[in-house]
C-alpha cells in the first residue's frame, strides 16, 4: 500500500491519549476477532473483550476499573503527520492516512447508497495502557473497538504484534491495520444507520451479533475496493497503490480472527453456539463480497438467508 507523496493528511480527527498504568474491562463493539460475551480461557482470553456488548443493553455499563485520565493530556505523536510522504514512512501518519481516506469515502458513499446522513467518527484515538471512554474504561488486551456512545475508535497499537501475531498467528503486515480500522469504521457507519439497533441475539452462528460483525467485515471491503479513489480535501489522491497483496493480508487477517480459529487456538473445541464475529471462512467471504461489489445492498448481512 503506497500514499500519495502530494497528498495533505488532516490530523484533526486522530489523536493519543498517551501512555498510562492499569488493566480493565471495557465496552462497545471489540477488535475484528474478540470472542464476546463467552470467555475462551488460556492464552487467548487477555487478547478479547469480555463485556463487549455492553453498549447494547443501553449504551453502556459499569466499567470494570476505571482509569484517572485528569492529569493526561494529549501527546504530540501525530504532529508531523502533514502529507502522504510522510505516511509512508511512518505507521503513525498511516493510520492518520487510512482515517482520512476512510472519511472521504464514506462521506460519499453513505449518503449515495441510503437515506442516511453522514457524520465522521469524533475521533480515532490512540492509547497505551488504559483509557476511559464513553462505553467504559479500556485496557490494552481489549484491542481495537469502536464505542457507539462517543462515536469513536480506540487502539492500542501494541495489538498487532502483541495480540493478533504472537498469541493469534495472524499477520502483520503494512495493509493489516487498515483492515483493522475498516472493520471498526464499518461499526460507525452501522451506527449511522441504526443497524445496531438491530441486534437482539448476542452468541450463535446465525446471531445477530454475528451479523453486525460480519457487515462491518463487508463494509471494510467496500472501502478497499475503492481505497485508490480517495481523495484529500484538495482534491489530490490518497492512496496511489493497493496491491494484491494486500487484499491478502487483509483475507489473512480476517481469517486469523474467526471465531472457529480463535477456539482452536485456545486448544478448545468448535462451538458455533458461542460465536459473536462469525467464522474465518465467513469473514473472508464478507470482506470479498465488500470489495468486489461495492455497495450496502450487498452487504445486507440481516437480509433472510444471508447467512
Amino acid at each position: 500500500m503506497r500514499f500519495n507523496p502530494k497528498a495533505r493528511l488532516d490530523t484533526g480527527r486522530t489523536s493519543d491519549a498517551g501512555r498510562t498504568a492499569g488493566g480493565g474491562g471495557g465496552g462497545g463493539i471489540p477488535i475484528p476477532g474478540g470472542l464476546a460475551g463467552g470467555g475462551i480461557g488460556g492464552l487467548i482470553v487477555t487478547a478479547i473483550i469480555v463485556a463487549a456488548f455492553m453498549f447494547l443493553g443501553g449504551g453502556g455499563g459499569s466499567p470494570l476499573s476505571a482509569y484517572d485520565t485528569g492529569r493526561m493530556a494529549d501527546t504530540d505523536r501525530y504532529a508531523d503527520c502533514e502529507t502522504g510522504e510522510d505516511a509512508n514512512k511512518s505507521a503513525d501518519c498511516a493510520r492518520v492516512a487510512v482515517e482520512n481516506s476512510l472519511y472521504d469515502y464514506w462521506s460519499e458513499t453513505l449518503p449515495a447508497q441510503s437515506d442516511a446522513s453522514f457524520s465522521p467518527e469524533k475521533e480515532l484515538r490512540t492509547f497505551g495502557g488504559g483509557i476511559s471512554t464513553g462505553c467504559g474504561s479500556a485496557s490494552a488486551a481489549v484491542g481495537p473497538f469502536y464505542c457507539p456512545v462517543d462515536e469513536s475508535i480506540y487502539l492500542d497499537t501494541t495489538f498487532f504484534s502483541d495480540v493478533l501475531d504472537q498469541q493469534l498467528g495472524g499477520p502483520t503486515g503494512a495493509f493489516v491495520e487498515p483492515y483493522v480500522l475498516a472493520h471498526e469504521y464499518g461499526h460507525h457507519v452501522q451506527h449511522l444507520l441504526g443497524t445496531d439497533e438491530q441486534v437482539k441475539s448476542r452468541e450463535g452462528a446465525g446471531s445477530d451479533a454475528v451479523r453486525l460483525e460480519l457487515q462491518a467485515d463487508c463494509y471494510a471491503g467496500m472501502w478497499a475496493g475503492s481505497a485508490t479513489d480517495t481523495e484529500d480535501a484538495n482534491g489530490a489522491v490518497l492512496i496511489s497503490d493497493l496491491t494484491r497483496t494486500d487484499v491478502q493480508e487483509a483475507i489473512a487477517a480476517a481469517t486469523a480472527v474467526g471465531d472457529d480459529r480463535i477456539q482452536e487456538a485456545s486448544g478448545g473445541e468448535v462451538d458455533p453456539d458461542s460465536w459473536t464475529h462469525g467464522s474465518a471462512q465467513q469473514r473472508v467471504d464478507w470482506f470479498v463480497t465488500g470489495f468486489e461489489q461495492g455497495t450496502l445492498e450487498a452487504c445486507d448481512t440481516f437480509a433472510p438467508g444471508a447467512l
